[in-house]
């Protein structure tokens, strides 16, 4: 799958590793809080490599969409030079030019769309690590009333201990499962994309000549040339 799938399965796979490991929540809540961080760390890293893939399609679509109102403008000069011939030739390279902007347009959409939802996913990452950081103190407070509890009754203690580790974890897992199965919906969408994109690459081509042909006499009569 995608990048976004590739960091699901990441923070899946830590959350499975701490709730093997969830023997003393305090030190849990400092553990997972870590990792998130790292996960953080690898998200922004990808971000940015995604937003600079946005901005290097958009700066393609914005040059060819220059070349092809230059070839247009140098059709026009050889027409009213008199050179038909050569009109032809420049008109045959902008309409080639006007078909590989179509191609892409759609990627820089599909990169534009992707550059979207890894800031998103890079905005949740960083609400959840503050929401945690805010909820450390009372944990570890918990932590420590549990403690107390269990020199009381230590067998009871530890049952209500591990009830409320696991109830923690389980929603911890809900949320993973949510973006896990967003990063592959988003890359789903991606694949079609591609898919669209090599169709219109088959069939483009097959009506060159007649198009160039039809806008020439188009641009002959504009300028008055018949």
């Amino acid at each position: 799958m995608g990048i976004l799938s590739r960091f699901g399965d990441i923070i899946s796979a830590n959350i499975n590793e701490l709730l093997d490991k969830a023997e003393n929540p305090a030190k849990m809540v400092d553990q997972y809080l870590r990792e998130m961080m790292e996960d953080l760390a690898e998200v922004k890293k990808e971000t940015a490599s995604v937003m600079a893939e946005e901005s290097r399609t958009k700066r393609l679509v914005d040059e060819n969409s220059k070349e092809v109102v230059k070839y247009e403008e140098l059709a026009k000069r050889a027409l009213l030079a008199g050179n038909e011939g050569d009109a032809r030739i420049l008109l045959t390279k902008k309409q080639e030019l006007e078909n590989n902007g179509a191609a892409l347009q759609t990627a820089y959409a599909a990169a534009h769309e992707n550059a979207l939802r890894m800031r998103q996913l890079h905005d949740k990452l960083v609400n959840d690590i503050a929401a945690l950081n805010n909820r450390k103190a009372a944990i570890k407070a918990k932590v420590a009333v549990a403690k107390t509890q269990e020199k009381v009754n230590q067998i009871s203690s530890a049952g209500e201990k591990a009830k409320v580790a696991m109830g923690a974890f389980d929603r911890m897992e809900a949320k993973a499962n949510k973006m896990l199965d967003e990063a592959n919906a988003m890359a789903d969408l991606s694949d079609t994309a591609d898919s669209a994109t090599a169709l219109e690459e088959k069939y483009r081509d097959s009506a060159t000549n007649a198009s160039v042909d039809v806008e020439l006499a188009e641009l002959k009569a504009k300028l008055g040339l018949e």
